[in-house]
């Protein structure tokens, strides 16, 4: 038996297994769990068709089994609102060029100065008006007034 096979199926679960790592959510757990039972097949069969049957059906089996857990483990968090959120329909001033495709752009409120963007992706000049509909990470999302 040529069992090269072996060694592909156990570098593909490894490489799933670090993107498994690499993100927040559970999104190639299930392939790692596949790719292991195709690296067990290889040692009973070099039918690489059988082998990649049993890396899908361990892979579906094993998200169907584990997806109700999932949804309860990774229910959405509760979004707590924070004082920024108060700046939502207020109108601040525009203190440095806003342009979104440079990814540049501040606007002052309560003399305060907040990094922003267009919400249309227009460009919006020093000394305009503009009024915060909507607050994207640490940047206002604006509209002129």
């Amino acid at each position: 038996m040529d069992n090269y096979m072996i060694f592909v199926w156990v570098i593909f679960a490894v490489f799933m297994l670090i993107c498994e790592a690499l993100t927040t959510q559970l999104v190639s757990i299930w392939f790692v769990i596949g790719g292991v039972a195709a690296a067990v097949t290889c040692m009973f069969t070099d039918n690489i068709l059988i082998q990649s049957i049993v890396f899908v059906v361990v892979s579906l089996a094993a998200l169907i089994g584990t997806r109700p857990f999932v949804k309860k483990v990774m229910k959405k968090r509760k979004v707590e609102p924070t004082n920024s959120d108060r700046l939502i329909g207020r109108v601040g001033l525009v203190t440095d060029d806003i342009d979104n495709l440079q990814g540049k752009g501040t606007v002052n409120i309560d003399g305060k100065v907040w990094s922003a963007k267009s919400s249309n992706e227009s460009e919006i000049k020093t000394g305009a008006n503009v009024r915060i509909v909507a607050i994207e990470g640490v940047k206002l999302v604006v509209e002129i007034v």
